[in-house]
């Protein structure tokens, strides 16, 4: 596949300047909260200070300060009404959005990419790098799900919507001369939507701030939002039926049933803060994962607290979790199956070695990151 520009383009745009660094732009979708595409964006700003960021939609209040201290250019999105919390509205004016931001001046572009953002167009010496957190799952293998969670006006309107927005999507990426994802499982829906290869670069996870425990309780630990996809129900009913202690942390629209249908040894806390959760995490049994994740912070943190995953295998888990020395896998995501990986768990523990899980953590710290990206970002590499 041809790319916008050749290695000597590059390499002549940084030549340019020999004694100032690159000019270098960030495209970030949307900056409304910090969750995990925002914590990689906070790892970009560390290798690249001197960077601006463009996004869609920009809440200051919402992000941090090490965000809102880089220059922030939004698109004509954020100017649109109430954008800041109905900016999924305006998907599909964001094509244009995206076309209409000047990059001319920058030799560097990193585009963020699990919404839309690597569409834009850069200068023809320009290198842009994708760092894809995701292909955009409402528009691909989630499509279905997502429409049928829609409202009646929406459901109507995704079809004709959704299949031209696909079809930039796939010829926007020939607008990108290199792809890096943040797993293996990411690599591969790559490679399927775009038909473009990538290389794998791990998202940063500060496992520094995690430490193990000598005292372990007796219960086992769930974390994340309590919505359909995570599987939260899946957790409940095999704990429900195997009456092990479970503690859940999160929120979200299935909590309130799933409070009235766990049995008494199924705690359900909305939150807990920083400090609980590191000691939730040192002190668990093991860690219970459910949902096929695209990377999945959960189960690294975990680890570089010195304990093992229970998780279910797919996804961003096959990266981390290793069976047998780190966790067990469960192959379906069936009560039956969630039950009996649980009891292999038990089985294993006695051999379970924390030393193992505190290695592999370390493996997916900020310092890895940082040194794959900046060669991944490289203007000179061969």
């Amino acid at each position: 596949m041809n790319v916008v520009a050749s290695r000597s383009d590059w390499r002549a745009s940084a030549d340019a300047a020999p004694f100032s660094q690159p000019r270098v732009a960030i495209v970030h979708y949307w900056l409304v909260s910090m969750r995990g595409g925002e914590r990689v964006l906070e790892q970009m700003l560390d290798l690249y200070p001197q960077a601006d960021i463009f996004t869609h939609v920009y809440d200051p209040d919402a992000v941090s300060a090490k965000i809102r201290a880089a220059k922030v250019t939004t698109s004509f999105i954020d100017r649109m009404p109430l954008s800041k919390k109905l900016y999924q509205y305006y998907l599909p004016l964001m094509p244009m959005a995206l076309e209409e931001l000047d990059l001319s001046g920058y030799d560097l572009v990193i585009s963020s990419e699990a919404g839309p953002s690597k569409g834009v167009i850069t200068a023809p010496t320009a290198l842009h790098a994708c760092y894809c957190h995701s292909p955009m799952r409402y528009l691909w293998d989630h499509y279905h799900r997502y429409k049928k969670e829609a409202n009646w006006l929406a459901r109507g309107a995704m079809p004709m919507m959704y299949h031209r927005l696909r079809a930039w999507d796939v010829s926007s990426s020939a607008r990108v001369d290199r792809f890096a994802a943040n797993s293996q499982f990411i690599r591969q829906r790559i490679r399927k939507v775009w038909r473009r290869e990538a290389e794998v670069i791990h998202p940063p996870v500060e496992t520094g701030l995690f430490t193990p425990s000598t005292e372990i309780d007796d219960y086992y630990l769930w974390v994340g939002q309590m919505v359909p996809y995570k599987r939260p129900d899946l957790a409940v009913d095999a704990f429900n039926a195997n009456g092990l202690p479970l503690l859940m942390v999160g929120t979200g629209g299935m909590s309130k049933a799933l409070k009235a249908r766990a049995r008494h040894n199924i705690r359900i806390v909305d939150r807990l803060d920083f400090a609980g959760l590191v000691k939730a995490y040192a002190r668990c049994r093991a860690l219970v994962m459910t949902a096929e994740e695209d990377f999945g912070l959960t189960p690294v943190e975990t680890m570089a607290s010195g304990r093992p995953v229970v998780g279910y295998a797919r996804g961003g888990l096959l990266d981390t979790v290793e069976h047998g020395r780190t966790g067990i896998y469960f192959e379906s995501q069936e009560t039956d199956a969630l039950v009996d990986a649980v009891a292999a768990m038990e089985a294993f523990l006695p051999e379970f070695d924390p030393r193992h899980a505190i290695k592999r953590a370390a493996q997916f710290s900020p310092q890895s990151f940082g040194q794959k990206f900046r060669q991944f970002t490289e203007l000179e590499r061969a």
